[in-house]
């Protein structure tokens, strides 16, 4: 019998298969991730044997090495919470305004957060952990809320390109505020630029409990918007055909892109190209269903992040490069073959 005379096979039977396969790249992916995980905690500027490995996850810290494994085990956990953050984020963006570059880098949700976050502290002397989550998360709101509301003006509505070009013109601006801001401070300058580069370096425990809540909430309600995006995926009208409250699901949904954003740029600061490549990797691989897509996203953005923060530490030894540069250097070419691919297209 030849593959032409081979029986087809059935929608049911399809379906199956698909599902066992998205379902085995998920495992994969997170065997991957935990791969990372070992690497991140036993590579760096420092070798570590393994008693010290095995001592300094225990929370020995009796020598050099054993305490560079304890400083590498919460860096470890924020790179994966801010990967997994952002992509999710980036995944979820990309499904409420149906625009193939959406990112809270290009749509200035990271720079309106770090915008707020700087003038906490420099105006008002803020440092606590709180304090830079609340900041951020209200820098966050606003910037996402202006973004949308000026690419909402004019002929068409919010338009891909018009919320592009409204994102970059807010995280320009975003950017030369916090420039103004930090200038005439050079009591603070240097902390808060090397913040703004965005990165994981100098993550504790005390810093990263404060931000979970917030995380949970926001994993929580992106995952759970997952039926509502593949609505708004069939446009507004035939969303709003099926029962869809089409308002109501972009608020749900953005409120937990905004929630993931905030938080994470005020542990890490802004780190950009993250929310942009991974949802697009991810689509190419498992299709463009949402209930598959948020969850592959996820893992891939806390891989993406975990393996450029492994390569910033050992391609500048004994100095690191900071993970926010690492992804800027991926991103960069990806940004433009979405471009020119998808001719600011509407997903």
């Amino acid at each position: 019998m030849t593959v032409s005379d081979a029986p087809a096979l059935s929608p049911a039977a399809k379906f199956r298969r698909a599902h066992a396969i998205r379902t085995f790249s998920l495992l994969g992916l997170s065997v991957v991730l935990a791969v990372l995980l070992v690497l991140s905690i036993t590579v760096g500027a420092r070798e570590v044997t393994w008693p010290d490995i095995v001592a300094g996850v225990t929370g020995h810290v009796d020598n050099i090495g054993q305490a560079a494994v304890a400083v590498r085990i919460p860096r470890t956990l924020l790179a994966v919470l801010a990967g997994g953050a952002l992509a999710l984020a980036g995944a979820v963006m990309q499904g409420v305004t149906r625009n193939p570059l959406s990112d809270p880098g290009i749509l200035g949700v990271n720079a309106g957060a770090a915008l707020a976050v700087v003038v906490g502290v420099a105006w008002f002397g803020m440092s606590s952990a709180e304090g830079y989550l609340w900041s951020g998360l209200l820098g966050a709101g606003g910037a996402t809320l202006f973004v949308y509301r000026v690419g909402s003006l004019g002929a068409g509505g919010a338009t891909p390109l018009k919320l592009t070009l409204a994102g970059a013109a807010t995280s320009v601006a975003c950017a030369s505020l916090i420039i103004a801001v930090v200038l005439p401070r050079n009591d603070i300058a240097g902390g808060i630029q090397l913040w703004t580069i965005g990165g994981v370096g100098g993550a504790t425990f005390g810093r990263i409990v404060p931000v979970l809540p917030v995380l949970a909430v926001g994993f929580a309600i992106s995952l759970l918007s997952a039926r509502k995006l593949n609505s708004l995926a069939l446009g507004d009208d035939l969303a709003a055909g099926l029962g869809e409250n089409v308002a109501q699901a972009r608020i749900i949904a953005s409120l937990g892109g905004v929630l993931l954003c905030g938080a994470t740029t005020a542990m890490c600061g802004p780190i950009g190209f993250v929310g942009l490549v991974v949802p697009h990797i991810c689509r190419l691989l498992i299709g463009v269903d949402y209930r598959w897509l948020l969850p592959f996203a996820t893992l891939g953005g806390a891989c993406l992040l975990v393996a450029g923060d492994i390569l910033g530490r050992i391609v500048a030894r004994p100095a690191e490069v900071q993970v926010s540069i690492v992804t800027a250097l991926l991103g960069a070419p990806f940004f433009i073959w979405i471009v020119r691919r998808q001719r600011i297209r509407e997903l």
